[in-house]
């Protein structure tokens, strides 16, 4: 059976969406291309209180500046009206290029086309919008294929067998939904698995704990939880704990965050599933860079990186803040 779920995803998680995108410089004439490095990227994140946002923000701007370039690093906290303003500003300040992380798939639209508009070239990170052609790129961690591996341990750990429930991301970002469909595309091979309850908590590890608090109310013998990222798993971590259930309950993570990292070592998380946002992050900033200098845009538009299971088995070889080198 673990080989016929992985067969199953074998497409899914090895997609890599291709959709070309034009070269050459800004219809407005602004200095894309100018063949020089230097002035302002502007770095808009949401909300760097987490770690795994904190990261994309601090390595992208470092590596901004390895490559000759002023950074401002912002944060819109998924509001996309924040969002708006922060576009705004990015252009008053004459950027050359906005490496942005999206608020929202279908909000964030109209925030890169003003931009667009005003000839500076956005690399979108993290997360996609759902129109082509804007930006120069869309850098995202492949969750089809996270989501795959991360389900087939978190079967393995289960054995197969048990009640669980699963806390869902924000609805507004297209990955909370690529993940749980990941995760339903393997759990529904196994009939003996029955989820019992599914909440909203937005990635936030407060929620986490606050709903999983509610679901436990609900369900006294879940045995398992499935998490879209880290801090929800680690909020549900801390409420089994406080409701004394912690014990042989399997609850699986996705990040790959410096504490989701501990608590996989601890033996509380089962797992975590790394998103190389170090990796993307940067490979942004090298795009940007080169359409700077040359004016030519990426072949690609859309490109998927691949996410690293994290177990006590490798564990260890995480040697920097969401940064596997096993």
């Amino acid at each position: 059976m673990r080989n016929k779920a992985f067969a199953t995803l074998a497409a899914a998680g090895a997609l890599v969406l291709g959709l070309t995108a034009c070269s050459g410089g800004s219809a407005d004439g602004s200095d894309a291309g100018d063949g020089e490095a230097g002035g302002l990227i502007t770095i808009i994140v949401n909300d760097p209180s987490n770690p795994y946002w904190k990261t994309e923000g601090d390595v992208a701007a470092a590596a901004a500046k390895d490559l000759g370039y002023e950074t401002k690093v912002a944060a819109h906290k998924g509001d996309a009206n924040t969002e708006n303003t922060l576009i705004d500003t990015a252009i008053s300040s004459k950027s050359k290029a906005i490496i942005l992380d999206p608020a929202n798939a279908d909000g964030s639209i109209a925030a890169v086309k003003k931009a667009d508009a005003a000839g500076i070239p956005v690399f979108l990170v993290n997360a996609e919008i759902n129109e082509a052609g804007l930006a120069k790129a869309q850098l995202v961690s492949n969750n089809a294929q996270g989501a795959a591996i991360g389900a087939q341990e978190w079967v393995t750990q289960m054995g197969e067998a048990g009640n669980y429930v699963e806390l869902f991301g924000a609805p507004s970002d297209n990955n909370a939904q690529t993940r749980s469909n990941g995760f339903t595309t393997v759990l529904g091979q196994y009939p003996e698995l029955q989820q019992v309850g599914k909440e909203v908590a937005d990635w936030d590890r407060t929620k986490g704990h606050d709903k999983m608090q509610s679901l436990l109310q609900a369900n006294a013998d879940i045995a398992g939880v499935m998490s879209g990222n880290d801090e929800m798993a680690l909020g549900a971590i801390a409420a089994l704990k406080e409701s004394k259930k912690l014990d042989g309950v399997v609850v699986g993570g996705f990040d790959g965050s410096p504490d989701a990292v501990e608590a996989v070592r601890s033996g509380e998380l089962a797992y975590t599933v790394l998103q190389p946002v170090a990796v993307f992050s940067e490979e942004a900033v090298k795009l940007a860079d080169e359409f700077i200098r040359t004016g030519t845009a990426p072949e690609t538009e859309k490109q998927s990186f691949d996410c690293v299971l994290i177990t006590k088995d490798n564990v260890d070889g995480m040697t920097a803040d969401f940064t596997f080198s096993g």
